[in-house]
């Protein structure tokens, strides 16, 4: 594998994706300062932090110039972009110390992304070699479904803790940043797989 720049992403669709990522945080920024966020059911919070995923990946899928943009940017760019997650760890763990959040879900999710983020921090550090890479995405996506799938089980049993994840900012993390990086987990492997 070579992280090779096949050729500059069209501005068009650069400025398209920039758009639609402002507009997405503003939106669940917007939600949750009114409160909106924090009136839905937490079982079906869940529900929206998954289709954050699926349809940023949909369209990645669906839209050739996508994935013409995601070859363009590479996946050493990829992968930089979940060092994010050591910041999100270092908010869930002082929410966990303020009593704001259920001490299985910092476990969870906390630490699964303050190594999540370590990892991705690390690869930059090694010599470039495809397992690296194969590793960041692999592990930084099962984290995802380790903390999405602890916060949906808190929910349905009705932890009273959970609804403090709908409220700004820390809605952030779950419904943009969790989005995000779950569609680029994706959309990496889909780039190792295809050895682009």
């Amino acid at each position: 594998m070579t992280d090779t720049f096949v050729s500059p992403p069209p501005a068009r669709t650069e400025r398209h994706i920039a758009t639609a990522l402002i507009a997405w945080a503003a939106a669940v920024a917007a939600a949750a300062g009114v409160g909106a966020l924090a009136e839905v059911p937490l079982p079906l919070f869940g529900g929206l932090v998954a289709l954050g995923i699926v349809l940023p990946t949909a369209a990645y899928f669906a839209l050739p110039a996508l994935r013409r943009w995601a070859e363009g940017v590479g996946i050493r760019a990829l992968t930089l972009l979940h060092i994010w997650r050591i910041p999100a760890a270092l908010v869930f763990f002082a929410y966990g110390d303020a009593g704001l959040l259920p001490a299985e879900f910092v476990r969870n999710a906390a630490w699964g992304d303050l190594a999540a983020g370590t990892l991705a921090a690390l690869a930059f550090t090694l010599p470039e070699w495809r397992a690296k890479y194969w590793a960041v995405h692999l592990f930084g996506f099962a984290d995802f479904v380790l903390a999405v799938g602890t916060g949906l089980l808190l929910s349905l049993m009705a932890v009273p803790l959970m609804a403090n994840i709908a409220t700004f900012p820390i809605v952030l993390i779950p419904l943009f940043g969790v989005g995000l990086s779950g569609a680029a987990h994706i959309i990496s492997l889909d780039l190792l797989r295809r050895r682009v």
